[in-house]
């Protein structure tokens, strides 16, 4: 019979052996794949990544399609708008072919470059507020400087400047305020200007003077000189023409009369327009 001790230490190297053969065991490896099935597996992957692919692809292009779709669809009913339009006018002017082509006379002033400017006729009638009386005065492009007819032209000084003192010159038929004809006028001299004429040479004075046309209210120069045997107490001419207004040839007193105290109505004034003969003065 072994001894206890034997038994024991039998045992124990029993169990060393076992476990060090459990340690030098190999682990089973996977089953290998020959060429073939790899190869095979491959392709089928990589036909799986292609059609999804392609999938997307294929809604982008989709989509961009049904974009460019929706913009033609929009641009046809434009333009199919616009030939409606344009078919209905061209019916409107078939129908309006008969009728005459009207040039409005404003078109032409603005082409012309006039539209804003006045239209006068031949002679007009004129305010001076600072006189307080309304004349009758001869619209002339032929003139330089505008003219007013004055008697009694007397120079004299004031505050050191140059003035000048004087009475309307007016016809016993020349309409005008009545509580003016005799008035003295004073206004200062801007400049004197020189008149050469058949009978001599003349040297003017020219004063300033408010005046109203119609709208239109502006401070013209007037040389002073006797033209009480002219038509026209007072004269227009294209220093205040310029850049104001235009004459109409064939009109005459296309503005209203201005009205002054004790002056007669602008709706007696008509009785009062039928002119002589236009004097042939041209300063």
């Amino acid at each position: 019979m072994l001894h206890p001790l034997l038994s024991a230490t039998l045992a124990a190297s029993a169990i060393v052996l076992s476990g060090c053969v459990a340690l030098t065991e190999k682990p089973t490896p996977p089953p290998t794949l020959s060429s073939t099935d790899f190869h095979q597996r491959m392709n089928t992957l990589e036909e799986t990544l292609l059609a999804s692919c392609d999938n997307t692809r294929l809604d982008t292009e989709l989509s961009s399609v049904a974009s460019r779709q929706d913009l033609l669809i929009g641009d046809v009913r434009e333009v199919g708008s616009l030939l409606r339009g344009m078919n209905g006018r061209l019916d409107r002017l078939d129908d309006d072919e008969s009728d005459p082509v009207v040039v409005r006379r404003e078109c032409a002033a603005d082409e012309l470059g006039i539209g804003n400017k006045a239209v006068l006729g031949s002679s007009e009638w004129i305010g001076l507020p600072d006189v307080g009386t309304y004349l009758k005065a001869r619209i002339d492009s032929g003139a330089n400087t505008s003219s007013l007819s004055a008697r009694e032209i007397t120079r004299f000084e004031r505050d050191g400047e140059n003035w000048v003192r004087f009475k309307l010159g007016l016809a016993d038929d020349d309409v005008v305020v009545e509580t003016v004809r005799d008035e003295w006028i004073e206004a200062p001299i801007e400049r004197r200007v020189r008149i050469i004429q058949a009978t001599g040479e003349e040297s003017r004075p020219v004063v300033t003077l408010m005046m109203t046309l119609g709208s239109i209210r502006e401070p013209v120069e007037f040389t002073l000189s006797d033209r009480t045997h002219l038509d026209f107490p007072a004269l227009l001419g294209r220093r205040f023409l310029l850049d104001i207004a235009v004459i109409d040839v064939a009109e005459r007193y296309l503005h209203p009369r201005p009205e002054f105290p004790g002056g007669r109505p602008a709706a007696e004034a008509e009785r009062h327009e039928n002119d002589a003969d236009l004097d042939n003065e041209t300063h």
